[in-house]
């Protein structure tokens, strides 16, 4: 019988949500002794959205629940082992499986909040190994969020608060990692 899994990391994004690039600078970060090194990364954007003058932070609570469930399960360490050298080190696998996110700070804009090009929506610190494995799910997590919202936000005082936050039903042609959910989330949030 599976075991029974936590309702919450049920709900929450994998830490397989990256790229092969995020690994693999890992196994580098790892085989030169630098994993627990301190580091930062700061996820912010360039231009609005929409060429608007503005857009909305949002994702946080799916950002914290991502950080506080983060865990490589045993599939996920035995799939990277099939795409990383065959030389790879076991030992670098041993330290995927322990690896968890209390080390990691975030400071991040609060959810729904305006935000500018160039101010962070989320500053990461953290060990560096781990913080280089957060990169791509965070930027995916708040990324979409943020995009649906800021969209929401624009299209309100045209449709209204009602239709904007019902979206449009595309579940299946989201880009977000559980469909609809975020859409209909975060056009809540924003509209």
């Amino acid at each position: 019988m599976a075991a029974e899994q936590d309702p919450e990391e049920r709900a929450a994004a994998r830490p397989l949500l990256t790229d092969l690039y995020q690994v693999t600078m890992a196994l580098g970060y790892w085989r030169a002794g630098r994993a627990r090194d301190p580091a930062e990364f700061e996820l912010f954007f360039r231009h609005c959205p929409f060429g608007g003058a503005f857009a909305l932070a949002a994702g946080l609570r799916d950002c914290v629940r991502f950080l506080r469930t983060f865990r490589l399960r045993d599939a996920d360490v035995q799939f990277l082992a099939s795409v990383l050298p065959p030389d790879t080190d076991p030992a670098f696998f041993e330290h995927l499986r322990a690896l968890d996110c209390s080390g990691v700070t975030v400071r991040a804009l609060p959810e729904g909040s305006l935000a500018f090009p160039g101010v962070p929506l989320l500053q990461v610190s953290g060990p560096l190994l781990v913080v280089q494995l957060l990169e791509t799910p965070l930027l995916c997590l708040v990324g979409y969020a943020s995009l649906i919202s800021t969209n929401a936000a624009r299209l309100s005082p045209d449709c209204g608060a009602r239709e904007t936050a019902a979206g449009d039903g595309a579940a299946a042609r989201s880009r977000a990692w559980n469909g609809g959910l975020t859409a209909f989330t975060y056009s809540y949030l924003g509209g």
